[in-house]
């Protein structure tokens, strides 16, 4: 699907949020050059990180360096929607800007990815609309040097870009080493959370093992009662049969004795019918005993049912007895499945904990070593930061020596135009200029001890008011007079360079550098 230019058609969408709510890390744009030639189309390329989603209503916009919000947008075009996405894949694009739409001014700009809902989600370095110019200071070295200077240059290239793919390496692994800390603490937070859930448990089995404890204690104490009752019913029982005994002998005994007056009474009968008073004295004697009999066997009925309502209390209290000596193996089993569930949860709990501490201690070991290779890597920085100072350092004891040599090359212009005037003024100075310059080799003064000749020397007549002044600032574009010390010139060239407080860069331009600050405050 190719973005076309809408602005006559259809406007982005945009949105009042700053710059404090943006994310400027999701879309990375590549290949961005410092300035770009007016009058040509130009080629943004850009990378969308797994971090975004594209839409189909995102766009890329070219913003003049400053803007506040999304409405100050100079240009746009729709962004494509990509044909193959994944949610951790990293996809290439990019668009194609119209030069009749492009800025016509050499004001600083950059691109900026905006989604549908107008927020900011990439942003590119600044860059320029400007021709191509040439530099105003001419540096006068050997052919040799040169080469040596582009080789180097090329090295220096070379092993920057590869420190870059190594530090997004390191990002990369950084990022998959935070995730995996990430899911360890979640799964550590969910261990913590069944240990508690344990802990709980253990905390209710626990309660509920004492609650069953002081009922077999309760239990015991009513069964240890009730074993006394029993002994005591025992007791009395044995003493309620002695009893009986002794008063079934007393009735056998006097049941005898009543045979016996029977016999005697009949005998006295037969023998004596005159001995009816004592007879009538037996008589209610046998109506005494047989009262006291009927009184005794009344006594031995009511004991008999005592002793049955005792009988049936000690078989209810043996049953009793025996559930509740049931309900207590019962209850012993469950709290010995209970201690044993128990050991088990801690047993899996305390493999747990290990496991953890393992993976932990393996994360500490890999972030030690990934540290320790960080480390590695800045200090190789710190030495390419030295090498590309004393780079800058043999290119300012260069420019000193040119300096040196455009002094000598003024002095002998200014030899050349008294040569002349005297010349003008010799009788023989019209023979002189009819030879023919072809016959006559000239050479500039002096100009045998450059290696290229003299670069200004264009002809004898030329004068020395009319040249340009070689002292002029190439970041500012400022003339200062011929008599000014190099070392006042390279203070006012050295006080445009701006060093990032974050790293090592250098930076010629201010709105450059605060963006390259801002974007270390955003990491």
């Amino acid at each position: 699907m190719n973005p076309v230019m809408d602005e006559t058609l259809d406007e982005p969408p945009t949105s009042a949020v700053f710059l404090d709510n943006c994310h400027f890390s999701q879309v990375l744009f590549n290949n961005v050059e410092k300035f770009y030639v007016p009058g040509g189309d130009i080629t943004c390329f850009y990378t969308l990180t797994q971090h975004i989603t594209p839409r189909r209503k995102d766009w890329v916009g070219i913003f003049r360096v400053g803007w506040k919000t999304t409405r100050e947008y100079y240009t746009f075009m729709w962004a494509p929607f990509p044909s193959d996405l994944s949610g951790d894949s990293i996809v290439q694009q990019q668009i194609q800007f119209r030069a009749y739409y492009l800025p016509k001014d050499d004001e600083y700009y950059q691109f900026c990815y905006v989604d549908e809902e107008g927020v900011v989600r990439g942003a590119s370095v600044p860059f320029q609309f400007r021709a191509e110019t040439e530099d105003d200071i001419l540096v006068v070295t050997t052919q040799g040097e040169v080469e040596e200077i582009e080789q180097q240059n090329k090295d220096l290239v070379k092993e920057n870009k590869e420190l870059k793919e190594s530090c997004l390496c390191l990002q990369k692994q950084n990022l998959g080493l935070q995730e995996e800390l990430r899911l360890a603490q979640e799964k550590m937070k969910e261990l913590e959370g069944e240990v508690c859930f344990l802990q709980t448990g253990n905390l209710e089995l626990r309660r509920a093992q004492e609650l069953q404890a002081g009922e077999m204690s309760s239990a015991q104490m009513n069964l240890a009662s009730i074993r006394e009752q029993n002994i005591k019913l025992g007791k009395e029982n044995q003493e309620l049969q002695k009893g009986l005994e002794s008063l079934r002998s007393s009735c056998e005994k006097l049941e005898l004795e009543g045979n016996f007056l029977k016999e005697e009474n009949k005998r006295l009968t037969e023998q004596n019918g005159c001995r009816e008073s004592e007879l009538q004295q037996f008589k209610e004697h046998n109506q005494e005993v047989s009262s006291e009999k009927e009184q005794l066997e009344s006594r031995l009925k009511t004991t008999l049912d005592h002793m049955d309502q005792l009988q049936s209390q000690v078989l209810n209290q043996e049953k009793e007895m025996e559930n509740l000596v049931r309900m207590d193996h019962d209850k012993t089993e469950q709290l010995g499945h209970l201690k044993e569930e128990n050991r088990r949860l801690r047993s899996t709990l305390t493999e747990q904990k290990e496991k953890l501490e393992k993976c932990l201690e393996d994360l500490k070991v890999t972030e030690a070593s990934m540290a320790l290779h960080l480390q590695h890597k800045q200090h190789q920085n710190r030495d390419l930061a030295k090498e590309l100072e004393e780079k800058n350092h043999l290119f300012q004891l260069l420019q000193r020596k040119q300096d040196e040599i455009e002094e000598k090359n003024l002095r002998l212009r200014q030899e050349n135009n008294e040569l002349l005037m005297r010349l003008s003024e010799s009788p023989d100075y019209s023979a002189r200029v009819a030879v023919p310059s072809a016959q006559v080799p000239t050479r500039p003064p002096e100009s045998a001890d450059l290696l290229f000749g003299n670069p200004y020397y264009n002809s004898l007549e030329t004068s020395a008011v009319n040249m340009p002044s070689v002292k002029k600032c190439p970041l500012c574009h400022e003339v200062f007079p011929d008599d000014i010390g190099p070392r006042q010139y390279e203070d006012h060239v050295r006080s445009h360079i701006l060093d990032c407080p974050f790293c090592d860069e250098t930076f010629e331009d201010k709105q450059v550098y605060d963006d390259h600050v801002y974007c270390h405050s955003l990491e």
